[in-house]
């Protein structure tokens, strides 16, 4: 990629434990490291076990977290809490946000897919971007791995990612289902990546953003 292709864009990432929670190689190392590289700003807010209605006020996680600003190394936080996405926003003074989420409301486990509780989730955030005019792009999960202590099934995150696809509306959606074939990408609990899948799937965003029209629109309104 060019080093200049995302000059100009300061780039919000706000996510559950996908983009880590301390320990090197999740994407807040992957897929940061991509974005810099093209000449972005990038910060990134990860909370373990956070759903998208937890980022419109400030809500502890489960399980712990991550932030990480520009080049430095990702810093874990154990007692992670979400914040307001419109104060990360205007602390970063982001024009793009990026959000990884989607398997902590894909109701892996459970009989049924809980439709509406994840509408609710999904636009209590939506809602608060459009409210701030600020460009948004969703990252949709990955297929990981049947089995594991999150019940996670194949069949589920389908659904889970066409769901998405149809919801997060203004934000852009990126489908992560296209990037691998089903359990191609190897995890170590059935929906956490090894080290190697998140290098694959940080580059599969990372390229996947590049080329969506909204995105070039922003760098290039970011020259002027």
């Amino acid at each position: 990629m060019l080093a200049s292709i995302l000059a100009g864009l300061s780039i919000l990432i706000v996510g559950d434990s996908q983009l880590g929670v301390g320990e090197p190689g999740y994407l807040s190392d992957t897929l940061q490291d991509r974005l810099i590289s093209d000449g972005a700003q990038v910060s990134s807010y990860g909370v373990c076990g956070s759903i998208p209605g937890d980022w419109v006020s400030s809500v502890p996680g489960t399980c712990g977290g991550v932030v990480r600003n520009g080049k430095a190394p990702g810093a874990a936080q154990r007692e992670a809490r979400t914040k307001p996405v419109d104060q990360l926003i205007a602390a970063s003074k982001a024009n793009l946000v990026v959000i990884v989420m989607g398997d902590t409301i894909g109701g892996y486990g459970k009989d049924d897919f809980p439709k509406v509780w994840a509408w609710q989730q999904v636009t209590a955030l939506t809602k608060d971007l459009a409210a701030n005019k600020t460009a948004c792009v969703w990252v949709g999960p990955n297929w990981g791995t049947e089995g594991g202590k999150y019940h996670k099934t194949f069949s589920r995150v389908k659904l889970l990612s066409s769901f998405l696809a149809a919801n997060v509306a203004p934000c852009q959606y990126i489908d992560s289902l296209t990037f691998s074939k089903p359990g191609q990408w190897a995890t170590v609990d059935g929906q956490h990546l090894t080290v190697t899948g998140y290098k694959y799937w940080g580059a599969d965003i990372e390229q996947a953003l590049v080329k969506l029209p909204m995105v070039q629109q922003l760098v290039q309104h970011a020259k002027h």
